[in-house]
């Protein structure tokens, strides 16, 4: 066996390895919790996570709070009692998330292209005669070249999705932007027969948008950011093996 070849076969090596042990990390914790239930997260303040980036946009100049003398009225209230709404930084509100979407694509394209050329050599002086001391004796002066192309192309797509998604949930208030919109932030976590479901949001809300009952609606969330999945062996299952997902990924065909 060759140096090069010994070379390849260690390096080929090498690497298999450094896959085995890069699974192994996360195989080991897996079959460490075999038989265990999901760990529940814990209760944190979500600017202190890593991942938590303040959301910063562009601004309008910030209005000034009138004060009429001898008046009750001011003109940063909505109304005349005290608001029980949410206003200011730790409050909850409570997101109405009502997704009923459906969207049907049909794509149909037909094409085709045919060409045809020739080209010949009658006259040049004399010399197309000396074609036949160059070139095979069957050859013709009138049909030296003749070049025809033909490409027929069908193509079909169909996209039929429907998606229906009714929850509710509490969300904090987290940040309060210079124009008065507030960036909330909600997590929840339910644990039932070995599987966890989880539930986020993220976005940014006018206080003109939550209603009376201090709810306010998903469609006027701006940026908004919604995840619903889950933890556990029943999405496990629901997953293709790693091996799989790596056969997927590398396969050129």
């Amino acid at each position: 066996m060759s140096k090069n070849n010994k070379d390849d076969y260690l390096k080929t090596g090498f690497t298999l390895l450094a896959c085995m042990a890069l699974s192994a990390c996360g195989a080991s914790e897996r079959i460490a919790n075999i038989g265990k239930a999901p760990e529940m997260g814990s209760i944190a303040n979500p600017t202190t996570q890593a991942n938590y980036q303040p959301v910063s946009l562009p601004m309008p100049a910030p209005q000034n709070v009138v004060r009429q003398k001898n008046s009750l009225w001011q003109s940063d209230r909505v109304t005349f009692f005290k608001d029980q709404r949410a206003a200011d930084v730790g409050d909850i509100i409570t997101v109405m998330i009502e997704i009923d979407d459906k969207a049907e694509i049909d794509n149909q394209t037909d094409r085709s292209r045919s060409s045809n050329e020739d080209a010949g050599l009658n006259s040049l002086l004399g010399y197309e005669q000396a074609l036949a001391d160059i070139l095979p004796e069957a050859i013709s002066n009138t049909d030296l070249a003749n070049f025809d192309s033909t490409s027929d192309y069908q193509g079909q797509g169909t996209t039929d999705r429907e998606e229906k998604i009714e929850l509710m949930m509490a969300a904090l208030i987290t940040q309060l932007l210079p124009n008065g919109n507030m960036v909330i932030h909600g997590r929840q976590e339910a644990l039932v027969n070995y599987e966890k479901r989880i539930l986020e949001i993220d976005g940014v809300i006018r206080p003109e948008d939550i209603t009376t009952g201090n709810t306010i609606s998903y469609e006027k969330i701006a940026e908004a950011r919604i995840v619903y999945g889950g933890e556990g062996q029943i999405t496990d299952m629901q997953q293709p093996r790693y091996g799989q997902q790596l056969y997927d990924i590398i396969f050129p065909f």
